[in-house]
């Protein structure tokens, strides 16, 4: 575990933006049942938090993506932290909706670019991947190049993993699933005998509760 990892993953535990369950699970949106919730826009109401992360996400974008014109975030969980990112940068923000407008202009994508651009996409969750992953090709549709996508925490599941890969998608993450587990089991925040319910689920979440 690197060190952005684990201090990501610590101010995460801090404020209860990431918690965990293993013995009385949550139900997401999605019906699974999770030993996991995760709710980023958290960290907004934590200045010092907030910071560290843009400050983070502005190193990974300079390590790994030269040439960005343009910052976008994904509505709406990553507008803010985006925005941020793009301040710091000096570079034009813009951003994302789920799909079109269904009214005005129709947009899918708010602010100013043109086509050709280099965007760097920021998200604050990995799940699945497919939400960031229409995302993308939004944003590739309007005649962008988009570089990569930078996000704060993904649970890991490997059907992501698969996915941006087959849509050869550059993805950094500054934390994740695996680096969250060792530091709560640190922190005594989780005990050793829930490590194999934690990590099982990780690799059949859509299944995962019919058995507990």
């Amino acid at each position: 575990m690197n060190n952005i990892e684990q201090k990501v993953a610590d101010c995460l535990l801090q404020i209860k933006a990431v918690q965990l369950r293993p013995n009385d699970p949550f139900t997401w949106a999605s019906g699974w049942k999770s030993p996991i919730y995760c709710d980023n826009r958290k960290t907004l109401s934590y200045p010092s938090i907030r910071s560290a992360i843009a400050d983070y996400m502005v190193e990974e974008i300079n390590e790994y993506f030269k040439n960005v014109d343009v910052i976008a975030g994904v509505a709406t969980g990553a507008i803010a932290i985006g925005m941020l990112v793009a301040d710091r940068l000096g570079k034009p923000f813009i951003y994302i909706r789920p799909k079109p407008k269904d009214h005005g202009t129709g947009s899918q994508i708010e602010g100013e670019f043109k086509r050709g651009d280099n965007v760097v996409i920021v998200e604050d969750l990995i799940s699945t991947g497919m939400s960031s992953l229409a995302a993308a090709a939004a944003v590739s549709a309007a005649g962008c190049i988009v570089s990569g996508m930078v996000a704060i925490f993904s649970y890991n599941f490997p059907q992501a993993r698969r996915a941006f890969e087959n849509a050869n998608l550059e993805l950094h993450t500054l934390s994740n699933y695996d680096a969250l587990l060792e530091e709560a089991l640190s922190q005594n925040y989780i005990r050793q005998e829930d490590l194999e319910v934690l990590k099982e689920w990780r690799y059949r979440p859509s299944t995962w509760g019919q058995t507990q």
